[in-house]
């Protein structure tokens, strides 16, 4: 028992040891900095440290893969942090941590449940096991034993180090360079709060009995009920379906009085809700393995009208590419692109589900499958440089068949959309649109080669898009408007195109 105690307590100062030096960590790294690879680094340190206290995560290959997942998110941060990759990381690292003392084959219901209770359980936990070692060290003598082991090393050293910093030059100047950070509210505060997330991954609180995916039976109805009901929808799907197919997707003329903008922009959501609730159908009323739902005629039904719904969402896709031509393109539509596309994979995997009496965990799973991986390609690209390309490439000043260029939206998206406002600047424009695009240009480089001249705020992505932009604009960039005349808002009076400065002329 002893011997166990022991161990429990090396084990635990190592973890304390190691929580304390990634807060000093973080504390260099991040706290009153704006975070750029800094963050990277901070959650690399952060995954070596929980794999070296976790020993566990050497033999259990799940949590070896979430631990190898989490260290890529790490990276990611170091090329460009964002929300997204930190709460992926968070994620991947409570996995690895976890797996040890999760069931083999726990499905994504019960995983959510520990990552829930783990967070929860992460804020007092530091706290309570500060008192459990306290309450532990409180026995007689063994502060007194402590002291007396522990002074001798202390005392000795500090008068020795005394000695050679009078004596070594380079050693004084070293110490009289150092200085402790300065205590403040907003300091501690900051180090309570890696304090619990560090501590968290050191040692994680796991839920013991997940509570397991509890099914209830579906509704139930008649199956000449399903029967009428799906032919009933497939009907009015068809109805839809095949007015957009006629005006959507050919372009035939349109009643008087609607204009095909009307027609395309409108209920591009409310279509999608729609699908929606022609999937929670399928799922309230057709469970595998029930008498209805092995009925060939209900299968076919249920089949046709999965892939009218699937239709039915091409053409809010359809519906949404319209807006984005009229409109241009914004990171919230690339969203709505991709929340589409995701509704699509989801009706699929109901029918499959159905079809091939696949389990609820499976469902889930296999959502969440889908779900995990868009979210990993969402916070890899770079979203708002696609949209600003685009909108430069298709506007309607460079000749491109979009919409006029908002050079508000592309100042708002900083140095995302530095590149395209170069590739923009080269081009023959209005000598006042020109102008202002030199200006908010120039104040988004000035702000990213100052982000990138520290250390802590450098980040890979904002270094080549530096390096791309300084070799693009060449020697000769346009001049600047006028201090008073600054604004992201260009149109005044029209101007006649002027050519891009050429080098030596």
């Amino acid at each position: 028992m002893q011997f166990k105690l022991g161990r429990w307590r090396l084990a635990l100062w190592t973890k304390v040891g190691l929580a304390a030096a990634l807060v000093a960590l973080a504390d260099l790294l991040l706290y009153d900095h704006t975070p750029g690879a800094s963050l990277g680094l901070f959650t690399t340190a952060l995954a070596l440290g929980a794999a070296l206290v976790h020993p566990a995560l050497r033999r259990d290959r799940r949590g070896a893969w979430a631990l190898a997942i989490a260290g890529g998110f790490a990276l990611l941060m170091i090329e460009d942090p964002g929300l997204l990759a930190w709460l992926l990381f968070w994620t991947a690292l409570a996995v690895a941590v976890l797996s040890a003392r999760a069931g083999t084959h726990d499905d994504v219901w019960r995983w959510f449940q520990r990552l829930v209770f783990a967070g929860l359980a992460g804020v007092p936990a530091p706290f309570l096991d500060a008192k459990r070692v306290l309450g532990r060290g409180a026995a007689p003598g063994r502060l007194r034993r402590t002291i007396s082991l522990i002074a001798l090393p202390l005392i000795g050293g500090a008068l020795f180090l005394s000695l050679f910093v009078a004596a070594n030059p380079v050693l004084e100047a070293g110490f009289a360079a150092f200085r402790l950070p300065e205590l403040s509210i907003a300091r501690g505060l900051f180090w309570l709060l890696v304090t619990i997330a560090v501590w968290a991954a050191m040692r994680p609180r796991a839920l013991r009995r997940p509570l397991p995916l509890a099914i209830r039976p579906g509704l139930t109805t008649s199956a000449t009920s399903l029967v009428l009901s799906l032919v009933v929808f497939n009907g009015l799907f068809a109805l839809q379906n095949g007015l957009d197919m006629a005006f959507l997707w050919s372009g035939a003329a349109l009643p008087d009085g609607v204009s095909f903008a009307q027609y395309a922009h409108r209920g591009a959501y409310m279509l999608i809700f729609t699908a929606l609730l022609a999937g929670a159908f399928v799922l309230a009323f057709l469970h595998p393995g029930t008498p209805s739902a092995e009925r060939p005629l209900i299968r076919w039904l249920v089949i046709a009208w999965v892939a009218q719904n699937i239709l039915l969402v091409a053409s809010s896709v359809l519906r949404t590419l319209d807006y984005v031509e009229a409109y241009g393109l914004t990171g919230l539509r690339i969203s709505a692109l991709t929340w589409m596309a995701l509704v699509a994979v989801g009706l699929v995997l109901i029918c499959v589900r159905l079809l091939a009496g696949k389990s609820p965990s499976w469902l889930i799973n296999a959502n969440a499958l889908a779900l995990g991986l868009t979210l990993t390609l969402a916070s890899i690209v770079d979203v708002g440089a696609i949209s600003a390309a685009w909108n430069v490439r298709h506007a309607r000043e460079v000749g491109g068949g979009g919409a006029e260029l908002d050079l508000c939206y592309l100042a708002g998206l900083n140095d995302a959309a530095l590149v395209p406002l170069v590739d923009l600047e080269q081009r023959p424009l209005p000598a006042d649109m020109r102008r202002q695009v030199a200006w908010i240009r120039s104040e988004n480089m000035t702000e990213l080669a100052d982000r990138q001249s520290q250390w802590r705020s450098w980040t890979w992505r904002g270094q080549r898009r530096l390096d791309t932009a300084a070799s693009r604009l060449g020697q000769l960039p346009t001049p600047l408007p006028p201090p008073d005349q600054r604004s992201c808002d260009w149109r005044s009076k029209p101007q006649p195109l002027t050519a891009p400065p050429q080098d030596g002329t």
